[in-house]
């Protein structure tokens, strides 16, 4: 299982989180010899936590006695390593992941039919997870710590998934570039077909990255199928680069390399507070902006069961959630008792500001709208990154 520590932020390095960015990429990949395998006793450390808030004592006796949990991420990789290095921590449970986009984990356990190489699936945006579903590839399992979500909205019916953070999708623009080129800037959909856009725009891929997938879904949603087919192949005129990853864009637009992104605004929050770029402009679609609910799930057939039962009690707790804005991860958070991070707000984000998403025409249809729009761009090319 691979673990890639790599672009340590200003923030993780100075950072007051439990977490020591020395200590990071070790111990989140499982390589601690204090933390790793079973026993009932947890530390110091965690024993100041309230573990009583995440579970009772036998099903933390049953996942320490597996003493290991494989994890895949699908948010930023410093969110996943936080908070696999949290839980290894809390339970000493020997804890590592790997860092893939949402569409590259629905592979990859589509292809491991039933005997997945990790257990639990954590971050990205629910719309492969859904494609998963549809497939039964994901465990359902009832949470006792669902109790906490803000809405039922925020988890699959069956138990399949839960969310975790919401996060609001838009456009981020880089200031400089666009005032350098007297470019107007792109308040709703519509504009950003402006004919001055041309090879300006960058997005993500839609065969690689669940925030493409959302922004496809939210097209279809906005205009009907054939209308909204037709406006991203219009957008394909103006878009440069598809990165493999949805926060690809985000992390090139403070350089100039990209003047206009479509990803979620906490990104590009991130990009501002955290990197320090402060010539990037943020814009929420004038029409409603759309929305990621971030889950996270168990794999079915998985290796560790118990603790994956643990680990989703932990994903539904503040001890859990409240690491990612320690991170820079500024998404708003769908747990009744965390903290949310005040920075999101102080950039003009409101959760409820958002429109109507369709979560379950996008569980039956992701797949099938993925192909639609492929076909329709000739199946791709050089722009579509899969690296």
């Amino acid at each position: 299982m691979g673990c890639f520590m790599k672009n340590i932020s200003r923030r993780e390095f100075l950072g007051t989180s439990a977490l020591a960015a020395a200590s990071l990429g070790l111990a989140a990949c499982g390589g601690s010899s204090d933390s790793g395998g079973s026993g009932t006793d947890t530390s110091e450390s965690a024993s100041s936590d309230d573990l009583s808030r995440i579970a009772d004592d036998d099903m933390i006796k049953a996942a320490q006695d597996e003493g290991e949990l494989v994890v895949y991420g699908s948010c930023e990789e410093q969110h996943v390593a936080a908070c696999a290095q949290h839980f290894e921590d809390l339970f000493g449970i020997k804890t590592s992941y790997q860092r893939l986009s949402t569409g590259e984990v629905e592979s990859k356990i589509e292809e491991e039919n039933g005997n997945p190489s990790a257990d639990v699936w954590f971050g990205g945006t629910t719309d492969p997870y859904n494609v998963a579903v549809t497939k039964g590839l994901l465990l359902p399992y009832e949470a006792k710590n669902a109790s906490h979500l803000t809405s039922d909205k925020y988890r699959d019916a069956d138990g399949n998934w839960y969310g975790i953070y919401k996060g609001i999708l838009g456009y981020f623009y880089n200031k400089d570039e666009m005032d350098r080129k007297s470019l107007d800037i792109p308040q709703d959909w519509p504009d950003l077909l402006n004919e001055n856009y041309k090879d300006l725009i960058w997005m993500s891929n839609y065969n690689t990255a669940g925030t493409a997938k959302l922004i496809l879904n939210t097209v279809i949603q906005k205009y009907g199928h054939d209308e909204g087919i037709q406006y991203l192949v219009n957008l394909d005129k103006n878009v440069q680069v598809y990165t493999k990853s949805g926060s690809g864009p985000s992390k090139n637009v403070g350089t100039g390399e990209c003047t206009i992104g479509i990803g979620f605004l906490h990104d590009a929050i991130y990009q501002i507070v955290d990197n320090g770029y402060e010539n990037i402009g943020l814009v929420i679609p004038s029409s409603g902006a759309s929305y990621e609910i971030g889950a996270t799930a168990i794999f079915k057939g998985c290796k560790h069961e118990n603790a994956s039962k643990l680990w989703i009690e932990y994903a539904l707790s503040p001890q859990c959630v409240e690491r990612a804005q320690e991170v820079g991860a500024y998404q708003f958070l769908v747990i009744d008792d965390a903290k949310q991070p005040e920075v999101a707000t102080k950039y003009g984000l409101d959760p409820d500001n958002v429109m109507d998403y369709d979560f379950e025409d996008a569980k039956e249809n992701t797949e099938q709208y993925v192909s639609d729009i492929m076909n329709a761009l000739g199946g791709g090319d050089s722009r579509f990154q899969t690296e």
